[in-house]
């Protein structure tokens, strides 16, 4: 199996939602289950297939999270250091056409969330920016077109 690398604050979150899906939500579609047979004829039932589909995401759901927790491979940032960009960094660049000023911290797909300036590893930007140095700059193709962004900082965290 291969490992799938978080964070701590990544895998928290996980575990979090995992929690959630087993303690609350799915017994509450389990009730919404029973009170919807209670109603009847199955067939012509919405409430009952709603629940049902709501029921299938959710154990769906549960089996994804576990099979990522069993796989994750928690990487701790602050142990980290050195002059490149690596997994864990938190990098600020200055896109070179605009001047404007962004900090993201390179991170695992499956805590991956742009705006939070969580940016995925797999990311056309991120794959640019590993390896490279403060001062740096590097060129990313993105569907309006290339972008040009120099590293200003480096930090672990």
């Amino acid at each position: 199996m291969e490992k799938v690398p978080m964070t701590a604050p990544g895998y928290d979150r996980l575990e979090a939602e995992h929690k959630q899906l087993k303690s609350v939500d799915r017994p509450d579609v389990i009730k919404a289950i029973a009170e919807a047979r209670e109603h009847g004829d199955l067939s012509e039932n919405a409430e009952y297939h709603s629940a049902r589909e709501r029921q299938s995401f959710i154990e769906g759901r549960i089996l994804e999270l576990e099979s990522l927790m069993s796989r994750a491979e928690i990487i701790d940032p602050a142990t980290l250091d050195g002059d490149t960009v690596k997994f864990g960094a938190h990098v600020t660049v200055v896109d070179e056409d605009t001047d404007e000023e962004k900090t993201y911290q390179i991170v695992g797909e499956v805590e991956a969330d742009i705006e939070a300036g969580l940016l995925n590893l797999n990311s056309p930007l991120a794959r640019a920016l590993i390896g490279k140095e403060k001062g740096d700059s590097v060129e990313v193709s993105t569907p309006g077109g290339g972008r040009g962004y120099e590293i200003t900082a480096i930090e672990f965290s």
